[in-house]
């Protein structure tokens, strides 16, 4: 057999087992009310936001090359001073998306000899970024203090101990409990690096995330900051002190080597920032739309935590009835989508229903109502979220 056949051969052989495991994923552009995305402040769509890209691109599509070579611009510095002063940091740095942040962070400053300690629920790009480096890999159960200092006082580190979570998670949808891990990492001399993908713009009295909702910036080292959530366009910055940010300038091949991001996406950025500070009542009715749905489907008798998160995983288990119930509530107009292993793990099936300002309670209702129905028309009588 031809070695281009063996390999189309095994290829179909994965996508059978991914088919026959109920995990075949397909491509579905937005239709329907949004509960799936993560634009919980619908600033995409502002105009502010929209006319700052707009009026960027007038300027040029693309940047051309790496920051380092001519793919540099003032609107990116302009960004990352303004992301800075947000942030309360010394220095920011923009990344073309929050994965090449991560990776860049995680390959750049742990080296060998070091440790990293890495929350269970962390996303995937801080997976592989931790994978990725020459560092010793160890886990610790989800937000689990006490297991994770155990693990730092029995495990052996002739280096530095890098303590990597996220401050919100994007598929639990809990927060860490930042201002105890941040003392355990100061106890042990061990540097924090918070991914604030899910809580950047939205918490925190002027909105810069949970890092300052708790109080600890003085206790982390850097932070990833996503732009294409709640402020809606696209992008990341890493925040911190000033040396740590030029060292990965000079050393992370995430940014030596990817070509800038367009400019546009820096103007929007800006003007996202413009949107967190001059209209603080999205955040308040983002609080208060979550709140209601949870509340909506624990009336229902839905096992859903109590919490304040914008993110709520209404849990299934099995992979077809996740995707069942999902597709229903599809055709009755609402946009949720089943998640399942490996982005949360085996028999954890969920939809992740991610509540944005353009909401309004009574949608919520018809929602839940659909919910519950679907839920009881494929055998779920009751969803866990653990």
């Amino acid at each position: 057999m031809r070695e281009d056949n063996a390999l189309e051969s095994r290829v179909r052989a994965r996508l059978a087992e991914l088919r026959a495991q109920g995990l075949l994923r397909s491509l579905r552009p937005p239709a329907g009310i949004d509960l799936s995305s993560n634009d919980y402040l619908c600033l995409s769509t502002h105009p502010a936001v929209v006319g700052a890209f707009a009026a960027g691109l007038a300027r040029g599509a693309g940047s051309t090359g790496s920051r380092l070579l001519r793919g540099d611009r003032d609107v990116f510095a302009d960004l990352e001073r303004r992301f800075a002063a947000f942030k309360r940091t010394e220095r920011a740095l923009f990344f073309s998306s929050g994965y090449l942040a991560n990776i860049a962070v995680l390959t750049t400053l742990p080296e060998a000899g070091d440790v990293i300690f890495s929350d269970e629920c962390n996303h995937a790009s801080l997976i592989d970024g931790i994978r990725l480096s020459r560092a010793t890999r160890v886990v610790f159960p989800h937000n689990d203090v006490d297991g994770l200092a155990r693990l730092m006082e029995s495990t052996p580190c002739t280096g530095t101990r890098f303590v990597v979570i996220e401050s919100l998670y994007s598929m639990e949808g809990n927060r860490a409990p930042l201002a105890q891990l941040s003392a355990v990492c100061r106890s042990r001399r061990a540097a924090l690096i918070i991914d604030e993908a899910h809580a950047v713009g939205l918490f925190g009295e002027r909105g810069s995330g949970l890092v300052e909702d708790a109080g600890i910036s003085d206790d982390v080292l850097v932070s990833i900051n996503t732009a294409g959530k709640a402020l809606g366009v696209g992008g990341a910055l890493v925040a911190g002190p000033a040396w740590a940010v030029e060292y990965l300038v000079q050393r992370a091949r995430p940014f030596v080597f990817s070509t800038a991001a367009p400019p546009a996406m820096a103007s929007a950025i800006a003007a996202s920032l413009d949107v967190v500070r001059d209209e603080p009542f999205r955040r308040e009715r983002l609080q208060t739309l979550a709140q209601y749905l949870r509340r909506r489907l624990q009336s229902c008798g839905l096992d859903v935590r109590d919490d304040t998160s914008q993110i709520v995983p209404v849990h299934v288990g099995d992979n077809e009835a996740a995707v069942a119930i999902a597709q229903a509530l599809q055709a009755d107009g609402f946009d949720v989508r089943a998640i399942r292993p490996p982005t949360v793990p085996a028999g954890t099936a969920r939809l992740r229903v991610s509540v944005n300002t353009g909401l309004d309670e009574e949608t919520l209702d018809r929602f839940t109502d659909r919910l519950v129905h679907a839920l009881k028309e494929a055998g779920v009588c009751s969803a866990a979220s653990s």
